[in-house]
C-alpha cells in the first residue's frame, strides 16, 4: 500500500469537510491545521439559524447571474475560511496552514483557479495563518505563502474576484 503524502492527506479531509456545505453553486472546506494537528474546521454555509440556499432551492447570486468573485455580499453563506477562522482561537491560528478545497456543484469538478475571496483574505491574515494550501486536482495543490497577500496587496488595485 502506497501511504498519502500529509499535504494531500490533509487537502482529502477538507474535500470531506466541504460535503456539508449548502451552498447551490459550489461549495467550500477548509481545514486549519498546526503542528499536526486539525485545529478548525469549515465549509460553505448560512450564518446559524439562517435558511440555506440548498433549503431555499435558490441562490440570489445565480439569479442575478453575478460572476464569480464579485458582489459576495450578495451571498447568503458565510465562506469555508470564515467558518474556520471562527471556530479557531487566534493563538492557535498564528503560524498555522489552512487547506482549502472548491467544488462546482454541477459537475462536482474541483473549482479551477481556487482563491479565497478579498474578505476571507484579510481574515486569513488577521488571524496569523502563514499559509494557504489550495487544492488544483485529486493530486496537485498550490501552497500560497500569507504574507504574499500582504506584500502584494491586491487591495490596492482594481482587479475583481479571483
Amino acid at each position: 500500500m502506497i501511504r498519502r503524502d500529509k499535504i494531500n492527506y490533509y487537502l482529502d479531509i477538507a474535500e470531506a469537510v466541504l460535503e456539508r456545505g449548502t451552498c447551490i453553486r459550489r461549495n467550500y472546506g477548509a481545514i486549519i491545521v498546526k503542528n499536526d494537528e486539525i485545529i478548525s474546521t469549515g465549509y460553505t454555509g448560512a450564518p446559524r439559524g439562517r435558511k440555506n440556499c440548498i433549503d431555499l432551492g435558490s441562490c440570489i447570486r445565480e439569479q442575478m447571474q453575478i460572476p464569480r468573485g464579485q458582489m459576495y455580499e450578495k451571498c447568503r453563506s458565510v465562506h469555508a475560511e470564515a467558518n474556520a477562522c471562527l471556530s479557531a482561537s487566534r493563538r492557535d491560528m498564528i503560524g498555522a496552514t489552512l487547506f482549502l478545497v472548491g467544488k462546482e456543484n454541477e459537475s462536482q469538478d474541483f473549482v479551477q483557479y481556487a482563491d479565497s475571496c478579498a474578505m476571507c483574505k484579510k481574515l486569513i491574515i488577521n488571524s496569523g495563518i502563514e499559509k494557504v494550501i489550495i487544492r488544483d486536482t485529486k493530486q496537485t495543490y498550490r501552497i500560497i505563502e500569507v504574507n504574499d497577500w500582504v506584500e502584494e496587496d491586491d487591495s490596492l488595485t482594481e482587479e475583481m474576484g479571483y
